[in-house]
Parts: C-alpha cells; sequence; structure tokens
C-alpha cells in the first residue's frame, strides 16, 4: 500500500495537522473529550478576566494563551494521527477513476455501463489491461491480477473461479486472459469504499476501553471542579484570596490533561500501526481486543509449517523394487499440479532417473476429489501382452479400500511405515496397482525456522497456541512437538473450529484466528479477532473483524503483539500523567497558599521564585509536554514479551517514577527562564 511510503511526520501532514488543531476548537468538537473541554472552558474564562482581574495583565494574558494552546496541541495530537490515514484516503481515491464495465444482459450479451451504476448480482466482464471495476467473486475464468493498488505489493496473484482464491477488489487490474465477475456489493459499499472511510477515520468510534477511561477522567475532572469552586472567593478559607485565573490555572493543572489530550491519538495510531503492516482493522474494538487475547487458533499450512509438502522418501512394500514404486508413483503423479504432485516426479527423477514422459498410449488420469482423497491413471492394455495398468496414490485408508475392493490386502509393513512417517510429522501417500500395494511415499512437511521461539515469546505473555490441521492425529501431534505449540485440533472441520472456539470464549478466553475460506466464515465471526486473508472469499472477509491484505496468516502474531503494544501504550500514559500531576501540585499549591501560611514555605521544594512564576511554570510544562509526548503516543511504548506483574512493574519505574521527576526538572527551567527574562 502507498501508506508505506508515508511518514507521521510528513510536512504536509504536520501542516495540514496545525490547520486541523484551530479547526477543532469548536465547542461541538471538544464536548467528545470532556478535559479538553473544561480546558477551552477555562481559556475562554482567563481571557474574560483581561479586563476584570486584579492580577498582573502579562500574568493573566500567559495563562490564557497556554490553556488555549494546550486545547490547540491536543488537537494537534490528534490531527496528526488522523493525518496519514487522510493521505492515505487521497492516494486511494486519486487512485479510482470513472470506469466503464461490460455487464452481461438478460440474452447474454454485453452492455458499456458507468462503474457506479453496477448493482449486487450483475456480471460484469473484464480482460487483460482493464481495471476490475467492483468487488466480487469470478464465476468463470481465471487471471493474473495486479492489486499493488491495494496491497501495495508489485507481484500479481491468481485469482479464479471456485475455490478459495476467487474474491476480487475493485480498482485491481487484470493482467492476462479474461474473468467472468460477479458483483458482491452495492454502489458505495465496496472495500474500497470502506478503507478509505476507515483511513479518514471518520467511522472510527471510541473502544471501551477508551470509554471506560474517558468516563474515569471525566470524574476526576468533576471532582477537581468541585473542590476549586469550594476555595476563596467561594468561601471555604477565609485567610486566602484566590483569583479566578488562578482557580483556573489550577484546575487544569490538577485534572489529567496529559492523558485526556493523547488518548484519541493513541487509538488512532493503534489503528494505523496495523494499516502500516498491511491490516485493515475494521474497528477500533477489534485492535483492542487483539491486546487482551490469550488464545490464538492457527492454521498448520502456511503459518506454522512452509505450506508446500515435499516428497522426501519411497518406502516399497516387502517383495516390491523401490524402482517399481518410483516409476509407479511418477506414473500417478503427471497430472498432479499440486506442489506434491511436482516434488514426486522430481523425486523419482533424482534418485532413479526416472525421466518425466509423455504418455503416447490412450490413458485416463483420475483426479484428487475431496471424497476419494486419491489420485491415480488407468492404462489400458499395450501390446505384448502386458495387462492393462490402474495406479492410485492418496491417503492410506482411501488407498487400502481401494485395494480391499478389488480382493487385495495391504501388508503390515506397509501399514507399520505409514505410522513411523506420521509420527515423524511427514504425511505418507500410498501407492497401489490393482490389487497390490507398492508402498509409501513420504511427504515432508517443514516447520518454519524461528516459529518455535515465536510461540515460546506468547507463552510468556500468558497466549496459549492451537493448531489447526487436516492431518491425522499422529502427523498432528508430531509438527505440534516439532513447532512447540501448546495443542491441536486434528482432521478439523468447520463445526470443529467453530466448536472449539466458543468452548475456549466459554472458559473464559479471549481467542483469535485466521481463515480464507467460505467455510471458516463461521469461526471468524466467533472469534474475538478473526482475520481474514484478503485472497479468501467474500464471505471470510464479511465475516471477520480484521482483513490481511497481503494474505500472511502469520501477520496473527505482529496483530496481538500491536493489540497489546496500544493497551500497554495507554498504560503506561496514563500512569505517566497522574504522576506528573503530583509533582504539579508541588509547584502550584504551596506556591499558592504560601502567603497566607507562611510555615509551609518548606513545601516549596522545587524554589520557584514566585507565586505567579510557579503557577506559570506548571501551566506552560503542562501544554509542552502533550507536546513531548506525541512521537511516543503516535509510535507506541516498546514492546517486550513479559507477564503482567513485570510489565506493572515496568510502567510504575519508568513512567511512574518519570512521570514525577520529569516536572520537576521542567517546571524548574521554565521557573528560571520566566523569571530571567523577566515574564513572571
Amino acid at each position: 500500500m502507498s501508506s508505506k511510503t508515508l511518514s507521521f511526520f510528513d510536512r504536509g501532514i504536520l501542516s495540514q495537522a496545525a490547520a486541523d488543531a484551530f479547526r477543532k476548537l469548536h465547542p461541538k468538537a471538544q464536548l467528545k473529550n470532556p478535559v479538553m473541554f473544561v480546558t477551552l472552558v477555562g481559556a475562554t474564562l482567563a481571557f474574560g478576566q483581561l479586563f476584570t482581574s486584579q492580577d498582573p495583565l502579562g500574568y493573566v494574558l500567559q495563562i490564557a494563551f497556554w490553556l488555549l494552546f494546550t486545547v490547540v496541541f491536543s488537537n494537534f495530537a490528534e490531527s496528526v494521527a488522523e493525518g496519514r490515514g487522510k493521505a492515505q484516503a487521497r492516494a486511494l481515491r486519486d487512485s479510482r477513476r470513472q470506469l466503464v464495465a461490460r455487464r452481461r444482459r438478460k440474452d447474454g450479451t454485453f452492455e458499456s455501463v458507468d462503474a457506479s451504476q453496477l448493482q449486487k448480482g450483475d456480471v460484469v466482464s473484464v480482460t487483460a489491461r482493464e481495471t476490475i471495476p467492483g468487488d466480487g467473486e469470478v464465476i468463470e475464468g481465471a487471471a493474473s491480477v495486479d492489486e499493488s493498488a491495494i496491497t501495495g505489493e508489485s507481484a500479481p496473484v491468481i485469482r479464479e473461479a471456485g475455490g478459495d482464491r476467487s474474491a476480487v477488489t475493485g480498482g485491481t487490474l487484470v493482467l492476462s486472459d479474461t474473468l467472468l465477475i460477479r458483483v458482491t456489493t452495492r454502489p458505495g459499499e465496496g472495500f474500497l469504499d470502506h478503507m478509505i472511510s476507515l483511513v479518514e477515520g471518520a467511522t472510527r468510534q471510541k473502544t471501551p476501553n477508551e470509554l471506560a477511561l474517558t468516563i474515569l477522567l471525566s470524574s476526576l475532572t468533576v471532582i477537581f471542579l468541585l473542590v476549586i469552586l469550594t476555595l476563596k472567593p467561594f468561601g471555604l478559607y477565609s485567610q486566602v484570596t484566590f483569583s479566578i485565573t488562578t482557580l483556573i490555572a489550577l484546575l487544569v493543572c490538577l485534572i489529567p490533561t496529559t492523558i485526556g489530550g493523547l488518548l484519541s491519538a493513541i487509538g488512532i495510531a493503534g489503528m494505523d500501526r496495523l494499516l502500516q503492516r498491511n491490516v485493515l482493522a475494521m474497528s477500533g474494538r477489534a485492535v483492542e481486543a487483539a491486546g487482551d487475547i490469550d488464545v490464538l487458533l492457527l492454521d498448520k499450512t502456511g503459518t506454522i509449517t512452509l505450506g508446500n509438502r515435499q516428497a522426501s522418501d519411497f518406502v516399497s512394500a516387502p517383495g516390491v523394487g523401490r524402482d517399481r514404486l518410483a516409476e509407479a508413483a511418477q506414473l500417478a503423479s503427471l497430472a498432479d499440479e499440486t506442489p506434491e504432485g511436482r516434488s514426486i516426479v522430481v523425486l523419482a527423477k533424482e534418485k532413479f532417473n526416472l525421466r518425466g514422459r509423455e504418455l503416447t498410449t490412450s490413458h485416463t488420469f483420475v483426479p484428487f476429489t475431496a471424497q476419494t482423497r486419491m489420485s491415480g491413471i488407468d492404462l489400458p492394455a499395450a501390446g505384448s501382452g502386458q495387462p492393462a495398468r490402474s495406479i492410485r496414490k492418496g491417503a492410506a485408508d482411501s488407498v487400502v479400500r481401494w485395494i480391499e475392493s478389488q480382493g487385495g490386502t495391504c501388508p503390515a509393513e506397509v501399514r507399520t511405515a505409514v505410522d513411523g512417517i506420521s509420527r515423524q510429522g511427514g504425511t505418507p501417500l500410498v501407492v497401489a496397482e490393482g490389487r497390490t500395494v507398492l508402498g509409501v511415499i513420504a511427504l515432508k512437511d517443514v516447520v518454519k525456522g524461528g516459529i518455535k521461539e515465536r510461540f515460546a515469546q506468547l507463552r510468556s505473555m500468558g497466549i496459549r497456541t492451537v493448531m489447526i490441521t487436516g492431518d491425522n492425529p499422529l502427523t498432528a501431534a508430531a509438527i505440534a512437538a516439532e513447532a512447540g505449540v501448546d495443542d491441536f485440533l486434528a482432521q478439523a472441520t468447520p463445526e470443529m473450529k467453530l466448536a472449539r472456539i466458543r468452548a475456549e470464549q466459554g472458559a473464559g478466553h479471549l481467542v483469535a484466528m485466521t481463515g480464507d475460506g467460505t467455510n471458516d466464515a463461521p469461526a471468524l465471526a466467533q472469534a474475538d479477532v478473526g482475520v481474514a486473508m484478503n485472497t479468501g472469499t467474500q464471505a471470510a472477509k464479511e465475516a471477520g473483524n480484521m482483513v490481511d491484505l497481503d494474505s500472511n496468516p502469520t501477520k496473527l502474531i505482529e496483530i496481538v503483539e500491536i493489540g497489546k503494544q496500544l493497551l500497554i501504550t495507554r498504560g503506561a500514559l496514563t500512569t505517566f500523567s497522574i504522576a506528573n500531576d503530583v509533582a504539579k501540585y508541588f509547584a502550584i499549591i504551596p506556591a499558592m497558599l504560601v502567603g497566607a501560611f507562611p510555615a509551609i514555605a518548606p513545601l516549596n521544594i522545587m524554589g520557584l521564585k514566585t507565586p505567579y512564576s510557579a503557577i506559570l511554570s506548571a501551566v506552560i510544562f503542562n501544554a509542552l509536554v502533550i507536546v513531548a509526548l506525541i512521537p511516543l503516543a503516535l509510535k507506541g511504548v516498546a514492546y517486550r514479551p513479559m507477564g503482567a506483574a513485570a510489565m506493572l512493574r515496568r510502567n510504575l519505574l519508568i513512567y511512574g517514577l518519570g512521570g514525577v521527576l520529569v516536572p520537576f526538572v521542567g517546571i524548574k527551567l521554565i521557573d528560571l527562564l520566566l523569571t530571567s527574562l523577566g515574564l513572571a
């Protein structure tokens, strides 16, 4: 995606964010953030005090301006976070142009119409070098498609009718052949439209955790407001007289303005970090849920293993030569275009110098089906008295049933070889000719390098991993042990996946899973975080709450880490915000009361020069700290896999202690600067 080249601090983004920061000063916009709304009201009242206050004019003016800029800086943080998304949306819109679609009429002929007129259910034809006019499913044909406008990846992908790679996205380019596509969305509701809306932030709503934190911050604000209202001139302390300007400054410094000003930016940046990795989150709730996940369901093929099983050995039956087994296996695989089938042909050539051959006699290839779970070839009787041949290769139980139906039997040695290959994590394919079992082909499923270490990291975070596979239990157990997953689900069906997710959720766990097929849709919809592959079906993408544009199942691990980083960042900055309020108490309160109560002078541990400089320094620091923390809010706190207790200790040490110490230094430096310049 073009977003990968954008920087948060791109000059265009910053200039636009600066303008938006002032536009958002409208009270209606500020009401969404109660803490900043109170600050804006305080700034307005402070400006009003310019004409009535007994305080020095310069002091009142500076307080008013710095309170206003506290709100502006908060708006700026949110606008910078939103700016990247808006830039992406502009790029996506620019990439769209008025398209003409060839829509099929009822009589089978085609008419040219504007792509915006296409309705759900319409069938269109798209040929090489033409842009797909809308989201849909390929119902006829196969073609190479350039999806770089969506994914940013230049390598074309294959889209074809049937299977789990039939979904196409409007705005992508067909590079070869012709596709017949059924439109699956209404005008304005396509994937690209939805993506533009999301990256602009137009549909972003606060997550439950954000709402809870907003309520907490609002409650603290109300409490401090009530405390301020009880102070003089409202009658609590007869010996002390506080000006309205000072009370406003005190209120703003005591309420949690730092986290209040950054809260929205943290949430937007979390979704953007996913987008940088080409994952489109349908809601902030999904990103947040990823941070709380404690069970991961991962498909074995392509996630835990490389995905393409390779033939590694031929194990012949008693009395059968390995060259005969290899020759039969190669014949049965000549029409098999799967990576496994091609690897069998290559292994036979490498080990026994059996070259791939063109069959000149009439023959019939038997394709693999999910029902038979085997494939092969039938050769008629040739000259020289040679009999007809029927060769099959496939799952052990299927091939054994086939030979038994013809009166044959499977030797015990072959069954032992099948079990041995399965226990070692391989996949056995039995080869038979007529009523005779010739032996077993060993296919090896290679576990990805470093995956075991990643699962160990997840375990240290309290996340349990479950491998989902269609393999038999023996093979599944061996691969699970090699990969280091905590559990596995063998011979998994859609119903079994759904039942497993419900069982985990019923036990109080939050579950994430990936999928790409229509049969994955129920489980994706049930999971707390369902990541659909962009190459998958429309049903899968609609069922999940995230779409991986790169269609990389291992991305699920990164998604969990980003979700946790979002929660950690929010927690860390909340800790910092509350902690630095403590330091501001030591700056403002002693300075305000020392005139009436000289005995509290030792509490002015910062040694601030005057009450005016103390209050003004705290207000300025309160505004500038928001600006200083914008990069951290947008980038996120560095994530390290560790337990909750260790993470709490780390946050308290770094952001709790730091939140107390940093204001002491900052406020003192500002105080020195103000007094040296004669501004306070």
